[in-house]
This record gives structure tokens, C-alpha cells and sequence, in this order.
């Protein structure tokens, strides 16, 4: 298998990915946002095999989520508003262990994102304006409940335009399914 090189802006933390990864995440969650300074984030999730630190120590930050579950995720921060590659350890939150901000990898478009494996995260946190393409799935908030189930996604047969309806259509979804 090929291996795919990436780095932080100012080079010091380097990292290598073999394969294809398992699943590219657009999220529009509220941490996301904030760690990119953008409407969101569009993460590579592989296997922790997959991933190798090449060179430099990241700065290790707990980040506890809405949903009270603690996440440890490496950054090398190289500004304000953006962060260089990250590794998400195990945790009871999130079921994939190594994320890689992919706008840090040296090649840009060296891997497939395929509907069935490009998520989109956080319908309910979406900028209005957004547009979401036809036949991904998207999920109203992260793709496992806080009770630890698989969440329902949803597959817009053309692209769909965020809007404030579309908006508070999810969150009454989110709502619905906390009673």
C-alpha cells in the first residue's frame, strides 16, 4: 500500500497514513468549528495502524464533549484558528482511533471519498447557506447517540441547500429522540 505524507503549517509535526481511510468526516459540530476556524472540519479517520507519527511532540488536549464523554486528541497548534494533524486516541466517544485534519495532507486529493463513506456531521450546527450533496449520508448530530447507538442518517436524493427550516427540522429530531 501507498503511504501518504502530511504535516502541520510549520512543519513540525509530520505524520504518515498507509491506505485508504476508513471513513472522511465533514463536521459541523461546535468544536470543530472552533479548532478550524471554519463552518467545519473535514477529517480522514484510519485504523491506529494505519497512522505514524514521523516526527515532533503534539500537545495533548482533553476536550470533554456535550455529551459529557472525555476525547484526548494530539494537536500541534501552528495559529488562532488552525490546528495541524491531530490523533484521536480511544475513548468512550469515539470509535475510530486516529483522525487526520485532511487539509494537511501533502497531497490533497490522494484518497476516494465515496458517498457511503463521506459523512456529514451536525446537520442541527450547519451554517445556513451550506450546501449538502445528493446521496451522502448526513446525520443531525455525530453518528453514535450518547447512548451508544448508531444513529439514523439521512440521504437527500439531490443537493439540498441548508436552511433555518431544514435547521430546526434536526434539532426537533435530537430533541425528540432524548424523551
Amino acid at each position: 500500500m501507498r503511504v501518504q505524507k502530511g504535516r502541520c503549517l510549520c512543519g513540525d509535526l509530520a505524520f504518515a497514513v498507509e491506505g485508504q481511510p476508513i471513513d472522511v468526516i465533514h463536521c459541523h459540530c461546535n468544536f470543530c468549528q472552533r479548532a478550524t476556524g471554519s463552518a467545519y472540519l473535514i477529517e480522514t479517520l484510519f485504523a491506529k495502524e494505519q497512522f505514524r507519527l514521523l516526527h515532533g511532540t503534539p500537545r495533548v488536549f482533553i476536550h470533554t464533549s456535550i455529551r459529557a464523554r472525555a476525547a484526548a486528541s494530539a494537536f500541534m497548534f501552528v495559529s488562532a484558528t488552525s490546528a495541524g494533524p491531530r490523533h484521536i486516541c480511544c475513548s468512550s466517544d469515539f470509535r475510530i482511533p486516529s483522525g487526520v485534519y485532511s487539509d494537511t495532507f501533502d497531497k490533497k486529493d490522494w484518497f476516494v471519498r465515496r458517498p457511503e463513506k463521506a459523512l456529514y456531521f451536525y446537520l442541527s450546527n450547519a451554517p445556513v447557506g451550506k450546501v449538502l450533496p445528493s446521496g451522502h449520508q448526513v446525520f443531525d448530530a455525530h453518528y453514535w447517540r450518547s447512548d451508544g447507538v448508531a444513529a439514523d442518517a439521512q440521504i437527500f436524493d439531490v443537493h439540498t441547500l441548508v436552511t433555518e427550516h431544514l435547521k430546526a427540522e434536526s434539532k426537533k429530531r435530537l430533541r425528540d429522540h432524548e424523551h
